[in-house]
């Protein structure tokens, strides 16, 4: 059957995208990103617009690639423009985004993608006059290797704190799976057609709880000097909190900060939530590219690979004890948190450890699970393990069953904490800490 005129000449326009593409290409990570990557560096991508100053390269949001999206194997997102929206953790006046294809099993072509500031919190509508085109080593268009990942040219746009970005891409064609983060807590937008500049926001009537390709928003800074990294599983990742309201407890981490503005020793810090809804520390679920990868596999891409790193937050183990009992002791966790520690400390980063909340109650609970779960915490306790703790256990526990998570910081599964428990999680941090010298005893 012969083909419409149309059809060649976008096809046309593809095969040179992809000639061009592969000529500007810069920089991979690995399909579960076990070394450092070199797209999210504290150095400026070629063709970066942003001149020469005193800022600091810091992560504005991040979110882990968790998965290919059900329904995504043949389309992807092709002939739509996907409208992400996310919360910055602090300011600047520049920005750079992350976008990854590592769950894709065909090259996924983005022929536009923009940047904006929403005009109001949970909006597609942008504010007037931010809107700003993104390119890829000084191209509009760029092609993405499947398992592959691509950082953007630095784009002159003034990004506030504490505020909602809108980061949109379109692909003309088929990319087959869609490499997403699932349990956003934020709605998204789609829309038909190539609308990326679209500032109304209008033609964005259908919504999604998902974060489609973007994985990182960066920032040339004034306002924040270094990165925290929030790496855990659902209880990082906001599980159960209040979707389009950013009460994750790395938000409110970040609203601590950010109200202290490095005075009594808090220090001048972004956060990024690196949290994945059923993380284990230890075991990545099947699959090549394995879905929702181990905390130790993906440990490089998505901590070390963050821009100008001070600390990381760990909170990971829980969901090892629920799924691995018989192969899950407390020296098994413990041995595999002092290796992401000696990651962290190669690359001078403190490293902040959380004990394990109560889960009494919730699915899985077992009396011998318990006790597995206190040998953790009380070697985490004794200072042998991370730089610092933050008692997220004592925090939460109920007072009259320590084994439960007291009734007001319950989200009502038992498990996870409602927003005041994640709200209680921020608040328990000594700010100081963050800053420290590594001093871990491994």
């Amino acid at each position: 059957m012969t083909k419409p005129r149309g059809y060649a000449l976008l096809a046309g326009i593809i095969a040179v995208v992809l000639v061009v593409s592969a000529a500007i290409f810069v920089g991979v990570a690995g399909d579960e990103g076990g070394g450092q990557s070199n797209l999210a560096g504290a150095r400026s991508p070629r063709g970066t617009a942003a001149p020469v100053s005193t800022d600091t390269w810091v992560g504005a949001w991040a979110a882990s690639p968790a998965g290919a999206e059900p329904g995504t194997d043949v389309n992807g997102m092709a002939g739509r423009s996907v409208r992400n929206v996310v919360h910055t953790s602090t300011g600047g006046r520049s920005a750079r985004i992350t976008l990854s294809n590592l769950y894709g099993r065909q090259p996924l072509a983005i022929t536009h993608a923009t940047i904006a500031v929403a005009e109001t919190a949970n909006s597609a509508a942008a504010e007037p006059g931010t809107m700003a085109r993104l390119t890829f080593g000084g191209n509009t268009s760029v092609v993405i290797p499947p398992g592959q990942q691509v950082l953007s040219d630095a784009v002159n746009v003034r990004v506030p704190g504490d505020s909602d970005l809108l980061v949109t891409t379109f692909s003309p064609t088929r990319s087959g799976p869609v490499t997403f983060h699932p349990h956003a807590r934020q709605i998204s937008y789609v829309a038909a057609g190539d609308l990326s500049d679209e500032v109304s926001g209008v033609s964005y009537t259908e919504e999604t709880r998902y974060w489609r390709y973007l994985t990182a928003v960066d920032v040339l800074s004034g306002e924040s000097v270094g990165t925290i990294v929030a790496l855990g599983d659902s209880l990082t990742d906001g599980g159960t909190a209040t979707v389009g309201a950013n009460h994750r407890y790395p938000d409110y981490l970040s609203d601590r900060l950010r109200a202290a503005a490095g005075t009594d020793g808090a220090p001048r810090y972004s956060v990024v939530n690196e949290g994945m809804g059923g993380n284990q520390l230890l075991t990545s679920r099947p699959g090549s590219p394995a879905e929702n990868p181990s905390a130790l596999s993906r440990f490089g891409r998505d901590v070390l690979g963050r821009p100008n790193v001070k600390a990381v937050v760990i909170d990971l183990g829980i969901n090892d004890l629920l799924r691995n009992p018989s192969r899950v002791q407390a020296k098994t966790i413990t041995d595999g948190l002092r290796t992401l520690v000696r990651q962290a400390h190669a690359h001078g980063i403190i490293v902040i450890g959380a004990t394990l909340m109560p889960f009494k109650g919730a699915g899985g609970y077992t009396d011998q699970r318990e006790a597995v779960r206190q040998a953790i915490n009380a070697e985490i306790r004794t200072g042998k393990v991370f730089d610092a703790v933050v008692d997220f256990d004592e925090a939460l526990q109920d007072p009259y069953d320590p084994r439960r998570l007291r009734p007001d910081y319950d989200s009502g599964d038992h498990l996870h904490p409602s927003d005041q428990g994640n709200e209680r999680m921020a608040e328990v941090f000594d700010l100081g800490a963050l800053s420290q010298s590594v001093t871990a005893t491994m």
